[in-house]
């Protein structure tokens, strides 16, 4: 009797293997999506939420910062320091509950652009960190807050 040997060809890139390391990638990172759009809502509503806290624990001088050093445009400085203390602290809890989300986050971002806008002495560090809370507020912008969030569990009570 005969015994064939069989020769084994290794093919130089294992496309099934890939594909499943890259499908294996994808699950972990989808299942990780919702953590990291809650770690970006925190991060970024306790930024603003710290601001408007500073700006309430001193009115007197909210309003003096408002008047001499911050130029808003199109708004009277008093009102503009209203605007700002109530849109931090109220946009940035929202935005950590999730709620509204994509609201929030928009109304956090024109804060964002105003407060660039308005503080020409701002030096090169600080607008490097008004971008990067930008770019970061474009996440639920654009995406949602997320499944960790108010926003979702509403929508699906309301599907149910």
């Amino acid at each position: 009797m005969h015994t064939a040997t069989r020769t084994q060809v290794t093919e130089p890139f294992d496309l099934g293997r890939l594909r499943g390391v890259v499908g294996g990638a994808v699950k972990a990172l989808t299942f990780g999506a919702p953590a990291a759009d809650l770690v970006i809502r925190l991060w970024v509503a306790n930024v603003f939420w710290a601001s408007g806290l500073t700006k309430i624990q001193s009115v007197e001088t909210t309003l003096l910062l408002f008047q001499y050093e911050y130029s808003v445009p199109l708004l009277p400085p008093a009102v503009a320091a209203y605007l700002s203390m109530f849109a931090e602290l109220t946009f940035s809890a929202l935005l950590a509950l999730g709620l509204a989300g994509r609201f929030s986050a928009l109304g956090l971002f024109f804060v964002n652009i105003v407060a660039v806008i308005s503080y020409p002495a701002l030096a090169e560090a600080g607008l490097q960190q008004h971008y990067l809370w930008g770019l970061l507020l474009l996440v639920p912008i654009f995406h949602g807050p997320g499944k960790l969030s108010l926003d979702y569990f509403v929508a699906r009570w309301f599907r149910a």
